[in-house]
């Protein structure tokens, strides 16, 4: 086996929102699985090199916000078949199936990395520790454990994908717990949930000082926090309290000077918009009429802060929020096509999202990077929608490793 595979004459978008690079030349290390350097596709191939003519190649895509969950609602056809009355109930450790399939759906699809952000009973957690170990191939996951919230009525429907907590001191000790338990980062519930009809996500749903005793935690110990948070006071907590990221943040484009803060700060705002069109539209019969019309308003709130944020300069990230599994990149297309333009949603999901994440060697193709890549047939800045026809998608390389795509390639660029 060499010691490097060049992928050869590829269209080149490196995700850092540049225009992309016609006939490059990508050198991967087998060894370490990283990119040993970037160059011109002249004259013959080498001996080791895979022909990507006529293919574009750009960073393995990047999910920071996906409840990595055997619970698959969202995610009609995926998962168990529904029961019949009367029929023996399937058994409880059969989830860990769910997951696994979960775990290869994303991988299918291109994405390389994700970021849960809350699942029962931590079985992202679980799911994490079974990937590491190679028991099953999928992204390179992230948990945050169980969400940290205020006491509240939300609580009653996520069970255990929450920890409740109330005070300081308590909200510490539970970053604590999180931390013990697994988590690679926290998360909190800065507001209520649009999904809770006993919930107003408008007001801040924990005080200044509990999110305030978050941050100061898990930054002591070398975790980053991500604030779910809909309306302006809870937004305006998390970000005085300087969270590493905004989950939704619709409500910013009324508050101008946040928005500048985050640029200021290094926030990042992960916009989930797709979440917004599940309540309104794709899923308006699950919920109470009052949440759909809620969501409605919603819609065009998130609209309208993801074009202020790009103004701003805040760095923005891809978060799909829904189902099914490998469906991430339709989060891209609404991104883009709700004002960014095909360019800026890639880099979202790509170097926008590794920047979510705290993680600099993924999300951009660069010499010395982890050499996570994706090659489809096509060009997603002319049309981003081809990142979801499965048929498009060529070849999907995990830390030089090819894990995934329909072109016939040597199946492991690693030994």
């Amino acid at each position: 086996m060499t010691d490097t595979v060049t992928l050869w004459n590829a269209r080149l978008i490196d995700g850092r929102g540049g225009p992309p690079v016609e006939a490059a030349s990508v050198e991967v290390t087998v060894a370490d699985g990283r990119i040993a350097s970037i160059g011109t596709a002249r004259g013959d191939p080498p001996a080791d090199a895979i022909d990507l003519a006529g293919l574009t190649l750009l960073p393995g895509l990047i999910d920071a916000h996906a409840h990595v969950s055997s619970d698959t609602e969202r995610s009609p056809g995926f998962g168990l078949p529904p029961m019949k009355h009367g029929a023996d109930p399937p058994p409880k450790d059969l989830r860990y199936f769910v997951l696994a399939n979960m775990a290869r759906a994303f991988l299918r699809a291109g994405i390389t990395t994700v970021r849960d952000v809350g699942s029962y009973d931590n079985e992202a957690v679980v799911l994490r520790r079974a990937l590491e170990m190679g028991l099953v191939d999928g992204p390179r996951l992230l948990s945050c454990g169980r969400i940290l919230t205020a006491t509240s009525p939300g609580a009653r429907i996520f069970g255990t994908m929450y920890r409740e907590a109330d005070g300081p001191w308590e909200m510490r000790k539970a970053v604590r717990e999180q931390i013990r338990d697994g988590a690679d980062y926290i998360k909190i519930m800065a507001t209520g949930a649009r999904s809770v009809e006993r919930e107003d996500p408008e007001p801040a749903q924990m005080t200044l000082e509990e999110v305030a005793a978050v941050v100061d935690e898990a930054h002591r110990m070398g975790y980053r926090v991500a604030a779910h948070a809909e309306g302006l006071p809870g937004a305006r907590n998390a970000i005085e309290a300087s969270v590493d990221t905004v989950e939704h943040g619709l409500s910013l484009h009324r508050a101008p000077e946040l928005l500048d803060a985050m640029t200021e700060r290094g926030i990042v705002l992960v916009p989930t918009l797709s979440t917004f069109y599940d309540l309104a539209e794709r899923f308006a019969t699950d919920f109470t009429p009052r949440l759909v019309e809620q969501a409605k308003r919603q819609v065009e709130d998130a609209a309208l802060t993801l074009v202020a944020a790009q103004s701003a300069g805040v760095t923005l990230a891809m978060g799909y929020d829904s189902g099914p599994p490998g469906a991430s990149a339709n989060e891209l297309v609404r991104m883009a096509e709700a004002g960014l333009g095909a360019a800026a949603a890639v880099r979202a999901a790509t170097q926008g999202s590794a920047c979510a994440l705290g993680l600099d060697d993924v999300g951009t193709v660069e010499a010395g990077r982890i050499a996570d890549l994706l090659v489809v047939d096509g060009d997603p800045l002319e049309d981003p929608r081809i990142l979801l026809e499965p048929e498009r998608i060529r070849l999907v390389i995990q830390a030089g490793r090819v894990v995934g795509g329909t072109r016939t390639a040597p199946s492991d660029i690693r030994p």
